[in-house]
């Protein structure tokens, strides 16, 4: 597996075919400065009153509106305005209350007010500050904020947003602490600013005289809070942003040090779990046994809650053996006897119409179904509560923890400040964890029982009563004039996405959550708007979504990586690729000829040199690619794709086979890069992700129910699916401001290996995953009881 580690220069020097010349560069309204080029900017920030140095930034001031793309053709709104412009700009009133302390050792700590959960921020922020601070990585301390309401907008995780928009606020704190630190220095030293210099967390005089920043820290404590007016550099020389860095807490994770919400230790806080309805969303109506469970060894508490009966124990062995021994009567569930056929003819019904109608040889269309699939992270769904009759704290993992606390403090009768959430690093997310399940529900038992209590869905809880990415379908028509293509739409119908969590706080939370589902239809129809764009020149161009039945309590759905994204992609590109064909152009070139921006022919020529595009393959086999704009940057996918019946019939035990993706690759412009090999893991698991929504990854929906229950049923990417060859680059960017990257991976993957299933089988794919269809790989679990029980033979895997 080659996975290159340095940034490579622009497909401009080295892409084999000239590009041709443009009339003009779409992107360069968004560039700052060209490379090499040192701009600077003036920012105001605080040394806010406090013991030791504290230091934050004011960015409120400092929001410019998003500057127009001047296109060949009418731009789309995310060309001028986007989901991270919008998120931005939301967290920006707040940003001054983003702060750097130094401690009196010298090093540096910060409280970022994001979740971790995989995706490498707490190494690319603690890279940020080493590098402002010039001070070794290692003596940057990052920890994750707990719930802090007067953050308002700017403690919400999604989008692909954190480095975006923290990136210049933590620059401008830490730029402060430089500032003051040096200031101090020049006073202790006796020297001035201007011959001072930095090393390691020491400043030094022209005489090699030095302090501290601890010692410096001491003297630039202020009692007061004071302005202070810093300048940014658009085009420092830098050190530590844009190497390659490992992560920070690797060591911890692969030697299980690393702790999780299951790993912390509360007092009297005892493993709790639920027993769940067989239908989706059923409720509990009695339990028949509960004195008899409650007497099985291990077992404190029995109980009914809102999403089931709760049961604690000593163990969770114990806890299992109780869930799977309750009797229960249950309600029926939100979608009583449906099946997933069901739900398809209900997103046929909704569909809005094409405007353009069809106009024979000239149209060229698709309609493409996409299924229900589990947005379930490796880590259950998990929580510690402690809730005291005026009182409560939470330990979770949380990625809008304000919206958490308020609906937890609504529950429990309590002021919101009387509720204590701690924002815990998570094991993955896929959006699963925008909502604060486990959390409230763990309040809820703790208040019941009255005892805290450590709470862990089975992992067959997960994809059938937790968050899925909703079915949908996508309708696209295009048609073709001469050598041009003269209108492009598509119409995009989902069943409802939930995004009752708001912008992560209680207003727009409960906004959202209004009856009747128009407010969070609302929410769906601005991520829509904000997030997709068709990245050519095609005349006149429109996507509209619509949702089913707006009613967000049927399906419990969530945005699941990347959100609208993957399947919209998936459905343009393989269109694409057919007017491609009807135009007897080559993929790439017809994409190269039509695409609008210089970013996105930068990384489509470099993905298809470095993918060798156009190789001879063998009967059977094919290249796809695929292109995606978003998160202020582009990616481009090459992918290699084995059809041939000895691959697709290859048996592994108890695995899901198929077609298998060879070669990946994958070329990335994602703005300044902090830390390329941060970006290169989140691409591959891009990628995965990517890769199993179209080839084997879904959920079904069979009598109200899914069948699914746990990772041994769902069939996502396994070692026997992975690439043989996987190849990443992160190009060098003209942009001086970072852009995101936990989802970018994902869009261009997937349509890339749908384009390649249909050049090498010679048929359009239309169903997603391809092999929903066939007999299902597995039998399913029981529903009643609701979870297997726990293994016993667990040593004879062991090697």
């Amino acid at each position: 597996m080659t996975v290159p580690h340095e940034l490579s220069p622009s497909a401009h020097d080295r892409t084999p075919q000239s590009p041709e010349p443009h009339a003009q560069e779409p992107d360069a309204a968004a560039r700052p400065a060209p490379p090499g080029r040192t701009t600077r900017r003036r920012f105001l920030g605080y040394v806010v009153g406090s013991a030791g140095l504290v230091v934050a930034a004011d960015l409120g001031l400092g929001a410019s509106p998003a500057a127009a793309l001047p296109l060949p053709s009418v731009p789309q709104i995310p060309e001028i305005y986007d989901l991270n412009d919008f998120l931005t700009h939301c967290a920006l009133p707040t940003s001054n209350l983003i702060a750097i302390e130094i401690d009196e050792k010298g090093d540096a700590t910060f409280a970022l007010p994001r979740m971790e959960v995989g995706q490498g921020i707490t190494t690319s922020t603690a890279m940020i500050i080493a590098e402002e601070l010039d001070l070794p990585l290692e003596r940057v301390n990052v920890t994750l904020a707990p719930a802090r309401p007067e953050l308002l907008f700017n403690q919400l995780t999604g989008g692909s947003n954190t480095t975006i928009s923290t990136y210049t606020p933590i620059r401008v704190a830490a730029a402060v602490a430089r500032k003051s630190l040096l200031d101090a220095a020049a006073i202790l030293l006796g020297a001035q600013v201007s011959s001072l210099t930095t090393k390691g967390g020491a400043i030094f005089d022209s005489l090699g005289s030095s302090v501290t920043y601890g010692q410096a820290a001491a003297k630039a404590a202020s009692p007061t809070t004071k302005e202070v007016e810093v300048d940014l550099d658009d085009a420092p020389k830098r050190s530590v942003v844009g190497t390659p860095q490992r992560r920070i807490d690797a060591v911890d994770a692969v030697t299980g040090r690393k702790k999780f919400a299951m790993d912390l230790d509360v007092p009297d806080a005892l493993p709790a779990m639920v027993c769940r309805a067989p239908d989706l969303n059923g409720k509990p109506k009695s339990v028949r046994n509960a004195a008899e469970v409650k007497a099985m060894p291990g077992v404190t508490h029995v109980g009914v809650v809102p999403t089931g009966v709760a049961v604690r124990a000593k163990t969770f062995g114990q806890c299992i053996d109780a869930v799977r021994a309750l009797d229960v009567e249950w309600s029926e569930g939100t979608v009583p006897g449906k099946k997933a056929d069901d739900i398809l003819a209900e997103l046929k019904a909704a569909e809005l119409p094409l405007a353009v109608p069809a106009l024979g040889a000239t149209t060229v269309e698709g309609s493409f179904t996409f299924h229900f699939r589990s947005g379930s992270a490796l880590e259950p769904n998990c929580a510690i509560a402690d809730v005291r009759k005026d009182s409560a704290e939470i330990w979770s993992g949380l990625k809008s923890p304000i919206d958490a606390q308020s609906k937890i403090a609504k529950i429990l009768g309590l002021p919101q400040g009387k509720v204590k959430v701690n924002v815990v690093t998570g094991g993955g997310s896929f959006g699963r964890k925008l909502f604060s399940d486990g959390a409230i529900e763990a309040a809820e038992i703790s208040k019941a029982f009255g005892v805290p209590v450590k709470l862990m869905w089975h992992r067959a809880d997960e994809p059938r009563q937790g968050r899925v990415h909703p079915m949908s379908t996508s309708r696209v028509r295009a048609t073709v004039l001469g050598e041009s293509i003269a209108t492009f739409e598509q119409r995009h119908t989902s069943v409802t996405c939930d995004f009752t969590h708001g912008l992560g706080e209680r207003l727009t939370a409960e906004v959202a959550a209004l009856p009747t589902g128009l407010a969070n239809l609302g929410f769906s129809e601005t991520i829509f708007l904000l997030t997709q764009e068709i990245p050519y020149n095609f005349g006149v161009t429109t996507q509209l979504l619509n949702e089913t039945n707006y009613d967000f309590t049927r399906f419990n759905t969530s945005s699941v990586r990347n959100i609208y994204s993957p399947d919209v992609r998936v459905a343009n590109e393989l269109i694409v690729d057919q007017l491609a064909n009807r135009l007897k152009k080559d993929p790439v070139a017809f994409r190269r000829q039509y695409t609008k921006s210089g970013v996105v022919r930068r990384v489509l020529d470099r993905a298809a040199e470095l993918g060798e595009w156009g190789k001879s393959m063998p009967a059977g086999t094919a290249q796809g690619v695929a292109i995606h704009k978003e998160y202020k940057g582009a990616t481009a996918v090459v992918v290699e794709l084995d059809c041939r019946p000895g691959t697709v019939n290859r048996k592994v035990r108890d695995a899901v086979t198929g077609p298998r993706v060879t070669k990946a690759t994958i070329v990335v412009d994602c703005g300044l890069a902090i830390n390329p090999l941060g970006i290169e893991a989140q691409m591959m698991g891009g990628f995965s992700d990517g890769m199993s929504q179209v080839l084997t990854y879904g959920n079904h929906l069979v009598d109200g129910h899914f069948l699914e229950a746990s990772w041994d049923n769902s069939a996502y990417t396994r070692q026997w699916n992975t690439p043989l060859e996987f190849v990443c680059e992160v190009m060098e960017s003209d942009s001086t401001e970072p852009g995101g990257i936990g989802e970018a991976g994902v869009a261009a993957s997937a349509a890339a290996v749908a384009c390649a299933y249909a050049r090498a089988t010679g048929k359009m794919p239309t169903e997603f995953p391809i092999n929903f269809r066939d007999p299902l790989h597995f039998e399913p679990k029981s529903f009643v009881p609701p979870v297997p029980a726990s293994p016993t033979n667990g040593l004879d895997f062991v090697s």
